[in-house]
């Protein structure tokens, strides 16, 4: 195999390929998006099913110790598989980001195709750029994985101060306990979606 047919066979791999890492970026995103609202969908008809029983005082409690750890539960697993959908999509971004620039260093001559591709320094901040994002840790709140990590933080809180009611803590702490619950909880699920997608940012 000469040196044209070589580049002729490396320019259909590398083809293929982006259009794998696109297919699979569409496929993370779109799971992202079942799994969410998989989730939300549970809580709304748990939301519903707590409407049914709000009238009747020997129900509510036995209801939500049921309905609350279930919902944390699922939760937690939908947070943690968004989480990995998160690291999934960034690096499929950042290898599509390497093959745009080849194009431009092989093919693209004086012209400006795939010039935005071109590392600069930071790989995967210029490839976050392609798609109009500027990578950083606030970045994160915006992630599906930090709407369902709320979610489950207000859960948690919520859990935590039906526990304190019913052992008979007053009204102030009850809320107090809550809060910091559901502030500790939150805090923890996005310290972990930082960590989980700093990896492929290095």
């Amino acid at each position: 195999m000469d040196e044209g047919e070589r580049e002729q066979a490396l320019l259909t791999v590398l083809t293929t390929e982006h259009y794998a890492l696109q297919t699979s970026r569409a496929g993370t995103i779109a799971e992202a998006t079942g799994r969410a609202t998989i989730f939300l969908s549970v809580l709304s008809a748990a939301l519903i099913g707590l409407g049914f029983v709000a009238s009747n005082d020997k129900l509510v409690r036995p209801y939500l110790a049921a309905v609350l750890p279930t919902l944390v539960i699922i939760g937690v697993l939908t947070f943690l598989r968004l989480v990995e959908t998160t690291v999934e999509n960034s690096l499929d971004l950042l290898r599509i980001q390497h093959i745009r620039a080849y194009y431009h260093h092989q093919f693209a001559g004086e012209h400006d195709f795939f010039a935005d591709a071109v590392v600069a320094g930071d790989a995967m901040s210029t490839a976050w750029n392609l798609v109009g994002t500027r990578p950083g840790r606030w970045e994160f709140l915006l992630t599906t994985a930090a709407l369902v990590g709320a979610v489950n933080a207000v859960l948690s809180g919520l859990g935590i101060a039906l526990v304190a009611t019913t052992v008979g803590v007053g009204v102030g702490l009850t809320v107090l306990v809550g809060v910091l619950v559901a502030v500790v909880a939150f805090g923890v699920q996005f310290a972990y979606i930082v960590r989980a997608s700093a990896a492929p940012m290095r």
